[in-house]
């Protein structure tokens, strides 16, 4: 099937998105097992508890008992409380990842306070369109002492809807930060959850929702191949998508073809399909990849490839280079759910 199709649905009790391009699986979001865990997105006050030596940041209290780590430790002393932006996924263990710089994002919009200014999304290049958000923004935060930035979604969209948008996470923010005073840990505000994301997030040709929309788009289908490590790629390749508590490894094999022919392609293919397999899988955090082994002047199409797989994906992930051994590091944000904590048994 053609187009772009979000499925909105659940994975047992857990609400659960699907993005489905061209008829295959493009990305996919899932709510934690843990229904206690928080969702990146939410904000709380926090209580200071300790520093971490050597590390340069702090743990947090949150509510309910919850454990947060702040990498950030200047001007902060135990015992007192701050508001805090939960931004990623913690692993079994380990404490939620938060920040103290907040941002209140919908579809068109970034509300960010404490960070004065207005600004449009450096994709959006016309100047008629920049002049024309830039008018809108500017309308919208008359008098406040919050930032703005206009996201690329922002594009075309009618006047009303951007102003919506932003006269709502405008109130929203607002709302929290008089909130966010002394006191003990306190959620302020929820993340998105699954579905909201997705419709936030996501721009479809079609929307399918209800109880049957996951059966009636295969998504169980769809999601069966991200269970095994192996992912087949073209011409009998495949490459191995490993996660361990400390990274994740990624193995490309050519298959029967050994000739350098056959692993520059692998390779290739390889480096176009990991940004869809480390989304759908919810994968992040420290990824080494072992390509197929090729000479040293083909490694520059490898880069550029990887480059241009991720340009489009929605996780932040830097590309860190070669290392001594000739993997590939990257280093990716842990903002999502692993598929392998959600996916019934």
């Amino acid at each position: 099937m053609k187009g772009r199709i979000i499925v909105l649905g659940r994975l047992g009790a857990r609400r659960a998105a699907a993005l489905i391009e061209n008829g295959r699986l493009s990305d996919f979001l899932t709510e934690p097992a843990d229904p206690g865990a928080f969702r990146p997105g939410t904000v709380c006050r926090a209580v200071v508890e300790r520093r971490i030596k050597g590390q340069g940041g702090v743990f947090v209290r949150l509510p309910g008992g919850a454990a947060g780590f702040l990498s950030q430790a200047q001007g902060l002393s135990p015992g007192q409380s701050l508001p805090v932006q939960v931004t990623g996924h913690a692993g079994q263990g380990k404490a939620a990842p938060v920040t103290a710089r907040l941002l209140f994002k919908s579809r068109h919009a970034i509300v960010t306070p404490g960070a004065p200014g207005l600004n449009v999304s450096r994709r959006i290049t016309g100047p008629d369109e920049r002049a024309r958000l830039m008018r809108i923004a500017g309308e919208q935060m008359a008098g406040r002492a919050d930032g703005l930035i206009i996201r690329s979604a922002a594009k075309g969209a009618g006047t009303d809807d951007i102003a919506e948008d932003i006269a709502a996470m405008r109130d929203l923010a607002a709302g929290v930060m008089a909130a966010a005073g002394k006191g003990g840990p306190e959620l302020l505000s929820d993340g998105p959850d699954p579905h909201d994301l997705a419709r936030r997030e996501w721009a479809a040709d079609q929307l399918a929702d209800g109880d049957d929309a996951f059966a009636d788009h295969g998504i169980a289908e769809h999601l069966a191949p991200f269970r095994a490590a192996r992912a087949p790629l073209a011409g009998g390749a495949s490459m191995y998508v490993e996660p361990t508590r400390a990274l994740v490894a990624v193995d490309v094999n050519t298959g029967s073809d050994l000739s350098p022919a056959a692993a520059l392609k692998a390779n290739l293919s390889a480096a176009g399909d990991l940004p869809r397999q480390l989304r759908v899988r919810g994968l992040g955090g420290q990824i080494v990849v072992d390509f197929a082994p090729v000479a040293k002047k083909d490694r520059p199409r490898l880069e550029q490839a990887l480059r241009t797989g991720f340009r489009a994906d929605p996780v932040e992930t830097a590309l860190v280079g070669w290392t001594p051994l000739g993997h590939f590091e990257l280093q990716r944000k842990r903002e999502r759910c692993p598929l392998s904590e959600s996916l019934p048994r």
